[in-house]
């Protein structure tokens, strides 16, 4: 991607990652190191990028350790001692999500990490970078960040040990965490650092966690259970989750101590969210927006791919999936930066030689969020025992997709630009919700590449609840819609659905009702997610204890592998491979009416060994819909690239 002869005077332009860098800036000593789990890529899209340059444009020294040998002590010490401290993260992606998969099986790639390929960093990255850290400079602080250490700042189930574990802040032995996106944070912190302040009296900053053995420090707070109570009773797991889950808001989150025999782990209440003219200035920062020179020879990082040709227009997500890890990370209230920014950003973007005229895609962790929920959050705060979306709309949601479409209009206008594109985290059920049509109308006109991505989960209204999704009859109302205005354009593009299998919720019995779903609709996903119950989620605090923390009544958790692997092959009904789990499953509860040659059936009678004959193979719904049938033989549903929602 960077010429060879490009390299030296960009060498410049990246924050240093040697003693060599450090020279050519006339520095002796850094301010403060980065140590990252990810390969160091200078893109907005990169956490360790922007704090990095945040610090920066404070006037703070910085330097990157990217992917340290976690096994040499050299590794650590090739920046020197900071002056102020180490920050430590394991990159855009939890290791242990990043190793993993579902099944607890080893994964080959790695898209954060040199060619792509893994075994670039530790299992547990913060904990083991923080230790050695501790072990080489005992006496400089650390600070913890980035989305493993936040979602563990309390006590929390660890699914791959299958226990629940301390706080990391702990484990780790560090001395702070800046949870959630951290920019406000981290200045706060260095500035009182550079104060001479000790990194043991930071106990004042929102959005940061510390630890102290003296409980009358934090002032006035909300007492959690005991962790040891926490590893007795799910029960009372379930309860502490609950009072950490409604005080994730800047105005009305209250300052929480978890109690541990030896110290008292406190959480400051959330970072006020960050206004349009800060995120605006954090994204004019002068970042290079490609992988360092260094990483040319092994072939680069993939994961700027689907990035350095894409903007982030947003933050934050009120609509509250209990599945996903944003409500404790970004927070629900959301944060967009101006027009003027976003189209200054893409006017950078017309200038990379690699540049072909189309944004990839314009959103954020949902791309048509672009104001606030209602009017009440801004001064009140987000409800503590109220979601925006679901079970239903609030009435007091703001339904309004203009800001949205004037800013996309604007791109499309550029020069330089062929189309721009939404290629995923498009929220259907809000947009469905949205009198005004327009938008709908423009989407899928000029901002769709054929397909559009979306996030129905499921169809039975059992899980549904438990996801925190809306009901299947707005995903219908959606659809139906989608193909009308498509037909009205004369364009044929279609629908790629993600679904979910084995979510708390889930028996077999709700995995047939989805698969007949399939069925009817004559669409085939050739790409399933099974549920991944990681820390910071109410799905995973279900998952772990049985019980729905919002009633406390009795959850059924599909746990066994293969009731698993049952659930999931009923998605894919139609794969050879999947025969005999399908066949066990309907079986298993009855439901051999759907074993037959009728259009009702899923699969034909035959050996339990032998897979289905040709005829069977090209069979097609008659009531399937050409536009849904289509998208099946062209294969274009398979390609669903990287989960946004």
């Amino acid at each position: 991607m960077i010429e060879a002869d490009e390299e030296e005077d960009i060498m410049n332009e990246f924050l240093p990652v040697s003693r060599e860098d450090m020279k050519k800036r006339g520095w002796d000593q850094l301010d403060f190191i980065i140590i990252s789990g990810d390969a160091y890529v200078d893109h907005p899209s990169f956490g360790t990028a922007v704090i990095g340059r945040v610090l920066e444009s404070r006037g703070y020294k910085v330097g990157i350790i990217a992917q340290p040998d976690w096994e040499k002590k050299e590794s650590f010490k090739i920046l020197g001692r900071p002056k102020l401290g180490f920050l430590i993260t394991s990159g855009n992606i939890d290791s242990m999500v990043n190793h993993y998969t579902t099944a607890k099986k080893k994964r080959k790639d790695d898209l954060y990490s040199p060619g792509g390929r893994s075994g670039h960093r530790p299992d547990r990255a913060v904990m083991v970078y923080s230790h050695k850290i501790k072990e080489l400079y005992s006496d400089v602080p650390i600070i913890l960040g980035g989305i493993e250490a936040s979602l563990r700042r309390f006590s929390h189930f660890d699914y791959w040990s299958n226990k629940v574990r301390r706080s990391i802040l702990l484990d780790a032995k560090a001395d702070l965490i800046v949870y959630g996106m951290g920019e406000k944070q981290i200045v706060a912190i260095a500035e009182a650092l550079e104060s001479g302040l000790p990194v043991g009296e930071i106990t004042f900053v929102p959005g940061t966690v510390y630890k102290t053995k003296d409980k009358t420090r934090p002032y006035k707070p909300l007492w959690l259970p005991h962790y040891d109570e926490v590893l007795k009773s799910k029960k009372t797991y379930a309860e502490s989750f609950m009072i950490q889950y409604k005080n994730m808001d800047s105005i009305v989150g209250k300052i929480l101590v978890e109690p541990y025999r030896d110290y008292y782990v406190v959480q400051n209440p959330p970072a006020e969210a960050i206004s349009g003219i800060e995120l605006d200035d954090i994204y004019s920062l002068p970042y290079v927006r490609d992988y360092h020179p260094m990483y040319q020879k092994a072939g680069g990082i993939p994961a700027i791919k689907e990035v350095k040709h894409s903007i982030i227009s947003n933050r934050g997500c009120f609509g509250s999936c209990n599945f996903c890890a944003l409500t404790f990370h970004q927070g629900r209230k959301v944060q967009s930066r101006s027009h003027d920014s976003i189209i200054n950003e893409a006017k950078k973007i017309t200038q990379d030689s690699e540049f072909k005229g189309y944004i990839n895609d314009v959103g954020g962790p949902t791309a048509n969020f672009r104001i606030s929920a209602c009017k009440k959050q801004e001064k009140h705060g987000v409800c503590p025992d109220k979601q925006c979306l679901f079970p239903k709309p609030c009435n007091q949601l703001i339904v309004d997709h203009s800001d949205y479409l004037g800013l996309l209009k604007k791109l499309r206008e550029l020069p330089g630009i062929k189309k721009v594109f939404i290629r995923s985290g498009l929220r259907y059920d809000y947009l469905i919700y949205d009198k005004d049509d327009s938008f709908f109308r423009e989407l899928c006109e000029h901002h769709i590449s054929g397909q559009l991505k979306i996030a129905p989960e499921h169809v039975s209204p059992k899980v549904l609840e438990k996801m925190g999704k809306p009901g299947r009859n707005v995903y219908d109302r959606f659809v139906d819609k989608y193909k009308k205005i498509n037909e009205d354009l004369g364009k044929n593009q279609f629908l790629v659905p993600y679904l979910m299998s084995s979510h708390p919720g889930s028996t077999l019995k709700e995995a047939i009702e989805l698969a007949e779903y399939i069925r009817d609709t004559g669409y085939m996903p050739e790409q399933v997610q099974d549920f991944y119950p990681t820390p910071g989620t109410m799905s995973t605090c279900m998952f772990y204890t049985g019980l729905d923390p919002r009633t406390m009544e009795q959850v059924y958790v599909p746990v066994d592998p293969h009731e698993k692997a049952m659930q999931r092959a009923l998605i894919q009904y139609r794969k050879p491979q999947n025969r005999k789990l399908v066949l066990e499953a309907l079986r298993k509860e009855g439901r051999t009416d759907l074993i037959g040659f009728s259009n009702k059936a899923l699969i034909r009678p035959g050996s339990d060994e032998g897979s289905r004959s040709k005829e069977e193979k090209g069979k097609r719904n008659p009531k399937s819909q050409s536009w849904k049938k289509k998208s099946e033989k062209t294969g274009k549903s398979g390609k669903s690239g990287k989960r946004r929602k």
